[in-house]
């Protein structure tokens, strides 16, 4: 991997971390630059504003997201729905370890900047898409098994799916408590995912 690369990199995964947390207004350019440990000038050479940084972050954001949502999603020894429990589950245990901080960068994102920067709404929308057509691969697959219902909507189910995780992911930092994903997760396969 070349230098450059490397470096683009480097501000991504630190930019993304600080801005997971801070949101995308409250994280200046400096912070960034002090953790990443490079200069302003490096900053500079491979993005044109922070805006044009803060889209490239939701980019980054997303493949992080699908990568592990791969690594459920695609493991074939577990019936789809359980893979998608299975997920669910590991968010839990991850923002617990967090102190029920972060939620979801798009969804803070969304919050902070859609109506501010049309470029955010347009990039959010496109990986929130991205993020909902695997989960219709999974929810497809346990419907052409029997395991739902075949005249589910599978599309509407996944929309319902995200938004109200998103909305979950508000109440958890909120509460400082995983009850509101808890709660999603029993409401999700006792009533929308059921044969």
């Amino acid at each position: 991997m070349s230098m450059k690369k490397t470096s683009k990199n480097l501000f991504l995964k630190e930019g993304t971390q600080i801005m997971h947390l801070r949101g995308f207004t409250n994280t200046g350019i400096q912070d960034i630059l002090d953790k990443a440990g490079v200069s302003r000038g490096a900053f500079y050479s491979f993005f044109k504003s922070k805006d044009g940084f803060g889209l490239q972050v939701i980019d980054y954001y997303t493949g992080i997201f699908s990568q592990i949502t791969a690594q459920f999603f695609e493991d074939k020894s577990r019936p789809p729905l359980e893979r998608i429990r299975q997920l669910f589950l590991w968010f839990v245990e991850y923002f617990k370890s967090m102190g029920y901080t972060r939620g979801c960068l798009l969804g803070n994102f969304a919050q902070e900047m859609v109506d501010l920067n049309p470029a955010f709404r347009e990039r959010i929308n496109v990986s929130f898409d991205s993020l909902a057509g695997q989960f219709e691969s999974v929810l497809q697959e346990a419907k052409d098994s029997g395991a739902l219902s075949h005249s589910m909507n599978i599309h509407d189910a996944v929309q319902f799916i995200i938004s109200s995780w998103e909305g979950a992911l508000i109440l958890m930092k909120v509460r400082r408590s995983t009850d509101p994903l808890e709660t999603h997760m029993r409401f999700i396969f006792e009533y929308i995912l059921k044969g």
